[in-house]
């Protein structure tokens, strides 16, 4: 991991919602019957909700740290198990971009504070609803508007 740390911020922070309970559970349940991580919702199977979320007029858009610690929040509000977080600054005043590895799949981010605008990829399966991180993410943002696409990705035809 040290290697990585000169091309950015690594974050090794454990999610809050990920316990050694949760482990020998996924244990256990790996050694029994395989789990369906598909999401049915209004009659439709799939994998997961993945939501496209432009922020215009957005402030905290060159500060990895801040972006860190708010994509962790909106982790853990959708109910998100975090497993690894790169963020990568540009310059001292140039934009970001990072993820956060979720066992629910990813949320990454890409920002330009010179237009004030950060591009937000939530793609969550299983019960997390990426919904519930939206005011994590405006609330740390602070964006004048916000456009926001939803796409059920993996429907089962």
């Amino acid at each position: 991991m040290n290697a990585l740390s000169p091309l950015g911020m690594v974050s090794e922070l454990p999610s809050s919602n990920q316990s050694s309970s949760d482990l020998a559970r996924a244990h256990e349940e790996s050694t029994e019957v395989q789990k369906d991580y598909f999401v049915e919702k209004d009659g439709v199977k799939f994998a997961g909700t993945h939501l496209l979320i432009d922020l215009w007029g957005a402030t905290n858009l060159a500060d990895p740290a801040h972006i860190d610690r708010a994509l962790r929040e909106a982790a853990e509000a959708a109910g998100a198990t975090i497993l690894h977080g790169h963020f990568h600054h540009f310059s001292p005043n140039g934009g970001v971009s990072g993820v956060l590895v979720l066992a629910e799949s990813h949320i990454s981010i890409h920002t330009w504070p010179e237009r004030d605008f950060a591009a937000i990829d939530v793609f969550m399966c299983g019960e997390c609803n990426p919904y519930l991180g939206l005011p994590a993410i405006k609330a740390a943002f602070k964006p004048a508007s916000v456009q926001l696409g939803e796409q059920r990705r993996g429907l089962v035809v």
